[in-house]
């Protein structure tokens, strides 16, 4: 699925290409997305200028001088920039066509993603109640301690939990665990506020490190221009069972914690 890196990197893939562009059209050849194309979305769209291209969490947020779109990429979803002519394949499932002979493509095999519209996005259901940015000078390890206490959750699902945090997805969060050196199943509430401040600090390093190399490839992400991402080949633990630590030498383990793989150092982390 993509993640925060990926969308970023999506982000700034596309944003040169349509940036300060005219919709001039929209097809849409399936509205059947994880929540249904809204029936007045090229009323909403179409004669608008884009004025910027905006990510927050796992959403792109392609502004106009009246709302955004709303545009999420769900597991397998991709955005590419084609010219506006180019032949559709069977998961293209629409284009924003622009004044300058491209257009923007929505890819989605499993059709999990979304587009919405929103007067004020960052008030729109799924937006409102998510917590920061990781790489917002607002999070920090005063914050993240503040809101664990008395929490009873693994430190795992608390950094993923979006509403704590957001974008730091199941790979992120065990790659920023095994840099931090916690163990995934401590509490959270039973972390200190020093050791908290070296989670925030590795999930910046873990995130920032994602984003420049152009997010993780496992399955099905592709980059804005139909690369994959590369930033698996830095992966210390992730999806790496039974292979050698990189720091001890043992052998890193499996453990599914809230329905998710995760990768550990027995050693390492504590």
């Amino acid at each position: 699925m993509p993640e925060l890196p990926e969308v970023e990197t999506t982000k700034r893939g596309i944003q040169p290409w349509i940036h300060h562009k005219e919709i001039i059209e929209i097809v849409v050849r399936e509205k059947r997305l994880r929540w249904p194309i809204p029936d007045d979305i090229r009323e909403k769209l179409i004669n608008r200028e884009i004025i910027s291209v905006q990510r927050r969490a796992k959403y792109l947020l392609i502004e106009t001088d009246t709302g955004s779109a709303i545009i999420h990429l769900g597991m397998s979803g991709s955005l590419r920039v084609i010219k506006h002519n180019e032949p559709a394949g069977k998961h293209d499932h629409y284009d924003l066509i622009l004044n300058n002979g491209m257009a923007l493509r929505y890819r989605d095999p499993r059709r999990f993603g979304s587009l919405l519209w929103a007067k004020n996005p960052l008030n729109h259901k799924l937006l409102k109640q998510l917590g920061p940015e990781p790489l917002e000078e607002k999070f920090t390890g005063s914050y993240l301690h503040s809101k664990a206490k008395n929490r009873k959750i693994t430190i795992k699902q608390f950094i993923m939990n979006a509403h704590i945090v957001v974008g730091v997805g199941n790979i992120y969060a065990s790659e920023s665990l095994y840099l931090a050196g916690i163990h995934p199943k401590r509490m959270a509430s039973r972390i200190s506020r020093k050791r908290m401040d070296s989670l925030v600090s590795a999930i910046k390093i873990i995130l920032q490190k994602a984003i420049d190399a152009g997010g993780t490839t496992l399955r099905d992400f592709q980059n804005s221009d139909g690369s994959e991402g590369y930033f698996k080949i830095e992966l210390n633990v992730y999806d790496k069972r039974n292979m050698p630590c990189p720091n001890c030498n043992s052998a890193i383990r499996l453990v599914t914690i809230g329905q998710r793989s995760t990768y550990y150092c027995k050693y390492c982390q504590t």
